[in-house]
């Protein structure tokens, strides 16, 4: 449920099959794909508004890669209040980026799918060792794909018990591992 269904992703959708997902044998239980099942258990022991942000442990069937790992570790993040737009999201990123790069960090969104959050968008970085001019760690671009984030969907914010009429909110997971590299 914490890993799913709550987060709008019913038992079609492609991430609950087994090659994206560690089941247990009884194929009941896995181990969780990403810390959004945070936002639910936040949402079960919080009324609007607030904010948290939970880090934890994620597995995934990936293909590795210079940027993919099975295991890795995520940042998760949530707020909900009245009135939160994607501009709040920008500036809460921006501040936190700031914060853990040590300078001021550009940003930039890009329309991305993710069936929790409407709309949702990838964010990325200027790159950081070539202050956007172009290099192999940036793949020439500029800019480094960071995380997913974007507005929390109104079916999640319900199967939290959240009043949507009322209350909005956005949401993100950050990898720390890709902060690293």
């Amino acid at each position: 449920f914490h890993n799913f269904e709550a987060l709008n992703i019913p038992d079609t959708h492609p991430a609950r099959d087994m090659q994206d997902t560690f089941w247990f044998a009884d194929m009941k239980h896995l181990l969780r794909t990403h810390t959004s099942t945070i936002q639910v258990r936040g949402m079960e022991g919080k009324k609007p508004p607030f904010k948290f942000v939970g880090p934890g442990k994620v597995f995934r069937c990936e293909a590795l890669d210079a940027s993919h790992e099975a295991v890795f570790h995520q940042l998760e993040g949530m707020m909900v209040g009245e009135n939160i737009s994607v501009s709040n999201l920008i500036f809460f990123m921006k501040t936190l980026l700031s914060e853990i790069f040590k300078k001021d960090v550009n940003v930039r969104l890009r329309p991305g799918f993710f069936p929790f959050v409407e709309p949702g968008f990838e964010l990325d970085i200027e790159c950081l060792i070539c202050g956007g001019k172009g290099c192999s760690v940036c793949k020439q671009t500029g800019w480094v794909e960071l995380l997913p984030c974007g507005m929390t969907h109104p079916n999640v914010l319900k199967a939290g018990g959240i009043d949507t009429d009322k209350y909005n909110g956005f949401a993100f997971g950050l990898g720390l591992d890709r902060l690293v590299m």
